[in-house]
């Protein structure tokens, strides 16, 4: 999803490192170029918390604008919103819902008499404190930050369990506030219990609703689907304790419940609970904290397992910080400036913030059917919350390249999800609940891929005849319209009409807009044809669904348009309509089509690559790859993110080196706005680590990766499967982006594509590049 909004041009807060890399110096220490406050401003809505490779627990700021019930952003921190109400325990990267999701238990240190409600604060007036960036430092695994009330707060976290550091003034009463209801979304219950005596806080929130105060969603997404249970214990004396739920407060007090509700505004405003414990002056606070969305049992047992009472936060992060530089030194890069170095490193590190770690410890994790279910034989962990719509064009594929194990295991959690959730797997999971959230069958072409790049560690027999049956059995919600158009009920919604019809009629098809569902199904069908060859399966009907595609584009006006059921076309067409499509254009999604860009070609005519050209350039021939209008290339907008890559299927290869090159240079970068827009768990930051190396994926459901332009000169990929991955172009260069010739494994290759072999055998390529255009990779070449 994304959010179209201008933002500020702020400046990279990282340590100074050498000025310029040798072009054969390799980088040693690539944690140390990440930056997680890049994509904090322009609404990136990335976080800058404590965190490890596709954690549990993030334990990072909730910002406020002076509202209780909103935040500074849709993750809870926004670059220039610096006043804080509390760090909380659980964030997901870069979605585009506001206030998006989790932000769950903040706690705040607060200096002074806590003799007010701190739900009454609904202002945030009393109870938040200012800071200022220059008193931050984000790193890998770490953050602390100085609050302008005096304290210094120092957080590390391992998997699913944390430990902090507050360092309270000598003046003044210092508290923690656990303000349990307050989750970004609201909760239905909370609760907290405070054992002074044995210096201990536990509590839990129930809550969910993901995206439930979107316009186009309605109330359908203000649901409760999980509990977040915690404990929390100190290395400091207990003096005071007390209590609060809605506008009263009780001093003294050591256990209250209460929720907020999932409303806006005033309807919410000043309802929750909370409790607070009081240290003596000046005190210096060690607390560890552990999370579980099983049961309070597991929080205590994943923090006694992660974190031992003598741990200490410089451990932790040192620990934390190890783990990082491990899991990104699996793709080294070679030469570069410290920015090209910064950028791609800390793109590679959002990227790995999810899919998210669910099963506690002892293998239990919390099911969609609300039940406790245990890891299947041979599963490694249970992992939470996917984006569909979004990380099928990028992000899942550069998972399944990296970490095809974690992919295995996210394709088993996400096959488990749905079995019990009727067989239905839902577009958009939040943790392990279902929100319908955005349009597609985004689940089909993730896992056919997978299977494509060599993921083996999952049920593929029984997941592919599971979403198989998605496909081609109508469910009972498939002809609702509730939650639509954003939430809509339905996955593959008036599937028996769109099967009869061979498209997703726009007045009858119970979805966000025809032609996007019509698009979507087809690029689905396509890859589970794909993969359902691969099994040894009978294809031909979802390979003849996969060209459906082309029942929704409209030659009369050369572009994808919605249809109506008795056949006729929308009217009031224009390129920029949105009518018929899901958060996009038609000049965008008319491009949607990278299983068959020889049949797109062929139905657009011969000024196709005339009109690619436009979709990158404005009137005048310059660049526009910056966003801001319907009718050309907009970064941050999935259904458009291949199509810099088309121009390899189109016979002139080197448009995708220019064009590709100049998104890498001008629209990602440094600081605080160096995403173009939301993250989307990942997606973005994923696009620009492919684009770098000079290789994207060709198509959901395979394996064949398109040839751009290589930003450095060399680059080794190390997947966790043991399969290895060398790109040179010891050419590289601003002026030298186009290529003139590549090897493959010592062989010239003229395609400009790899196979499948490619990255499942593993291999060298060496890319020769110039400084103007040639004609490698041209026709009549296979595309």
């Amino acid at each position: 999803m994304r959010l179209l909004v201008g933002g500020l041009a702020l400046a990279l807060l990282v340590p100074a490192l050498p000025a310029q890399a040798a072009v054969d110096q390799a980088v040693v220490d690539p944690a140390a170029y990440v930056d997680p406050l890049i994509g904090s401003a322009r609404d990136g809505n990335t976080w800058p918390g404590a965190v490890r490779p596709f954690g549990m627990i993030s334990w990072s700021p909730t910002s406020t604008r002076g509202d209780q019930t909103s935040t500074g952003a849709a993750n809870g921190y926004q670059y220039d919103a610096t006043r804080v109400r509390g760090f909380s325990l659980t964030h997901v990267n870069g979605a585009g819902c506001n206030p998006g999701a989790a932000g769950d238990v903040p706690i705040l240190p607060y200096v002074g008499a806590v003799d007010t409600s701190p739900t009454a604060d609904t202002k945030d007036a009393k109870y938040a404190s200012n800071f200022s960036h220059a008193d931050e430092v984000a790193k890998p695994g770490r953050y602390t930050v100085k609050l302008a009330n005096g304290v210094t707060s120092d957080l590390a976290v391992t998997t699913r369990a944390g430990v902090g550091d507050f360092s309270f003034p000598t003046e003044g009463q210092p508290n923690l506030l656990f303000r349990t209801s307050n989750s970004l979304n609201g909760s239905e219950d909370a609760e907290i219990s405070i054992d002074a005596a044995n210096r201990k806080v536990t509590g839990s929130v129930l809550t969910g609703a993901f995206c439930g105060r979107r316009a186009n969603g309605g109330t359908n997404n203000r649901k409760t689907y999980y509990r977040l249970y915690f404990t929390a214990s100190f290395d400091q004396p207990v003096v005071a304790t007390g209590t609060w739920k809605n506008a009263a407060v009780t001093p003294g007090g050591t256990q209250t419940t209460g929720g907020e509700g999932y409303a806006t505004g005033a309807d919410r405003a000043g309802r929750g609970s909370g409790g607070y414990v009081t240290f003596a002056p000046g005190a210096k606070v060690k607390m560890r904290i552990g999370i579980s969305y099983v049961s309070l049992a597991g929080a205590e047992q994943n923090l006694d397992t992660e974190v031992r009472e003598d741990a200490t936060v410089n451990r932790i992060a040192a620990d934390g910080y190890r783990q990082w530089k491990n899991e990104l030194q699996n793709t080294r890069i070679y030469g570069g400036s410290d920015a090209q170095r910064t950028t791609f490193y800390t793109a590679l590190y959002h990227a790995m913030l999810q899919p998210n770690i669910f099963n506690d410890v002892d293998g239990n994790y919390l099911g969609t059917d609300q039940q406790i279910h245990q890891l299947a034989p041979g599963q490694q962990a249970q992992y939470g919350t996917f984006s569909g719509w979004d990380q099928y064009r990028a992000h899942i594929q550069l998972l399944a390249v990296l970490k095809p194990d974690i992919a295995g295991d996210f394709a088993q959690s996400m096959y488990q999800f749905a079995q019990q959730n009727k067989g239905i797997w839902d577009r958009w999971l939040h943790n392990n609940g279902a929100t319908h959230v955005m349009t597609g069958d985004p689940a089909a072409p993730t896992l056919a891929t997978f299977a494509a790049m060599g993921v083996q560690n999952f049920d593929a027999e029984g997941a592919y005849d599971s979403l198989v049956r998605q496909a081609t059995v109508q469910n009972a919600e498939a002809e609702l319209d509730g939650g639509c158009p954003g939430q809509c009920t339905g996955q593959r919604p008036a599937l028996n009409n769109y099967l009869q019809k061979h498209y997703a009629p726009q007045d009858a098809c119970h979805c966000w807009g025809g032609a996007a569902e019509t698009l979507e199904n087809s690029l689905a069908d396509f890859s589970l044809a794909q993969w359902g060859s691969r099994l040894g399966k009978p294809t031909a009907d979802l390979a003849d669904r996969g060209t459906w595609w082309k029942n929704t584009f409209d030659p009369a006006v050369g572009y994808q348009r919605a249809r109506k059921a008795d056949g006729s076309w929308q009217a009031g067409f224009t390129p920029s309509t949105d009518v018929g499509f899901a958060q996009g254009s038609s000049a965008t999604y008319t491009w949607m089509v990278p299983q068959d860009v020889s049949g797109l070609a062929e139905l657009m005519g011969s000024n196709t690559v005339e009109r690619l050209d436009g979709f990158f350039h404005d009137a005048a021939g310059n660049w526009a790859v910056k966003g801001g209008g319907a009718l050309r290339y907009d970064p941050t907008n999935e259904p458009g993110l291949h199509t810099p890559w088309l121009y390899n299927g189109l016979g002139v290869a080197w448009k995708t080196q220019a064009t590709t090159r100049e998104i890498v240079d001008t629209v990602y970068g440094t600081g605080p706005s160096g995403l173009p827009g939301n993250d989307d768990l990942g997606t973005l930051s994923a696009w620009y680590v492919f684009a770098a190396i000079g290789l994207f994926p060709q198509t959901p459901g395979r394996a064949e990766l398109l040839v751009g332009s290589p930003l450095f000169p060399r680059v080794d990929l190390h997947r966790s499967n043991g399969v290895r991955l060398t790109i040179e172009a010891p050419e590289t260069s601003d002026a030298n982006q186009y290529v003139e010739s590549l090897t493959l494994n010592g062989k010239s290759r003229a395609e400009s594509w790899l196979p499948e072999s490619f990255l499942t055998d593993g291999g060298r390529i060496s890319v020769q590049l110039g400084s103007t255009p040639t004609t490698w990779g041209a026709p009549p070449l296979d595309r």
